[in-house]
């Protein structure tokens, strides 16, 4: 953790990919900076608009009536030019122009990258806010957007399962999640699947291929399979298409639910968090420190900093997992 110099001027931004819960966070960093007498800024597009200088002053108005809207406000985009460090030293100059003196990063592991490597270099004071529906950041229970992401995913499993009944079809249904099998493991919990395809574990669709034998001679009725869309074993097209060669009597059909999950109003989870992370954000940068990622873990806010958010992974619930199995038997 560094300590600088008492600071009156700081910015918020949004990077990476969106989630929903992110205005939240926004607002609420707006709010407590101005109630502390800071002059707060909004950096537009990320990484990119501080290279470009595009660079706004917030005030309360601006923040008023968005804590229920998906998406953010400042919008976001990722630059290859600030992983180099004539990017990184034209965003620096770009802060000194409004005599920025601190940083409110939300985003991902990325984003994370990027704030160690800039605050370090420059100087400057980043706590970073964990904005990512994929939930695997380190030094927290939860990440902004998670909760949402998993309740969109389960009302459209639930629709999908009225059509599954209807016509004894076995849906693969695809969800996000390239390195982290968090959205998938709590969807299929959540929507009662029969079984669960995980990056973190390797399944084997032989083993699925002779459940489904053997649920069809008992007349069970098996019809969802929810697959995280960095399975090792393929997304759900190329599963699907594997099962459907080597048995019969199942109408099988694929459902993406994509980039659904990362829109829509954010939950009230989604939302207190975000603004618990957003308000203790600002305190910790008025306290003199930064290069620190708030977080929550056992309902208390914690700060981390960005070397071990980066390096360390949040591990899925073992305990959760086989839950998720027995309850599929």
């Amino acid at each position: 953790m560094s300590k600088t110099k008492k600071i009156n001027k700081v910015a918020v931004f949004t990077s990476g990919g969106d989630a929903p819960g992110m205005n939240a966070a926004i607002r609420s960093v707006v709010r407590t900076a101005i109630s502390q007498d800071l002059h707060i800024f909004g950096i537009n597009q990320g990484y990119h608009g501080m290279i470009e200088g595009d660079i706004i002053r917030l005030e309360r108005k601006d923040v008023g009536n968005i804590i229920q809207r998906g998406g953010t406000i400042l919008k976001t985009a990722r630059s290859q030019e600030f992983m180099t460090k004539e990017g990184r030293e034209k965003a620096y100059d770009s802060l000194m122009a409004y005599d920025i003196q601190g940083l409110v990063a939300i985003g991902g592991n990325g984003t994370y990258t990027g704030a160690l490597k800039f605050g370090e270099e420059f100087n400057i004071p980043i706590v970073g806010l964990p904005g990512t529906i994929d939930n695997d950041i380190f030094g927290t229970d939860f990440s902004i957007g998670f909760d949402t992401a998993i309740n969109t995913a389960v009302e459209a499993v639930d629709k999908i399962r009225d059509t599954a009944d209807s016509h004894n079809r076995l849906f693969f249904i695809e969800v996000m999640g390239r390195h982290s099998g968090f959205i998938a493991l709590y969807t299929g919990i959540g929507s009662g699947s029969s079984t669960i395809f995980l990056p973190e574990i390797e399944n084997d669709i032989e083993d699925l291929i002779q459940l489904l034998k053997k649920e069809g001679r008992r007349k069970k009725l098996f019809n969802l399979v929810i697959v995280a869309e960095g399975n090792k074993n393929g997304g759900a097209m190329e599963i699907a298409s594997k099962v459907k060669e080597q048995i019969t009597g199942f109408d099988v059909k694929v459902a993406v639910i994509g980039h659904l999950q990362r829109g829509g109003s954010p939950t009230a989870n989604d939302r207190v968090l975000a603004s618990r992370l957003g308000h203790s954000a600002i305190e910790q940068l008025i306290s003199g420190k930064g290069g620190v990622a708030a977080g929550l873990v056992n309902g208390k806010v914690v700060f981390t900093p960005f070397k071990d958010a980066i390096s360390k992974t949040n591990p899925l619930n073992k305990d959760l997992i086989e839950m998720a199995q027995l309850l599929a038997l």
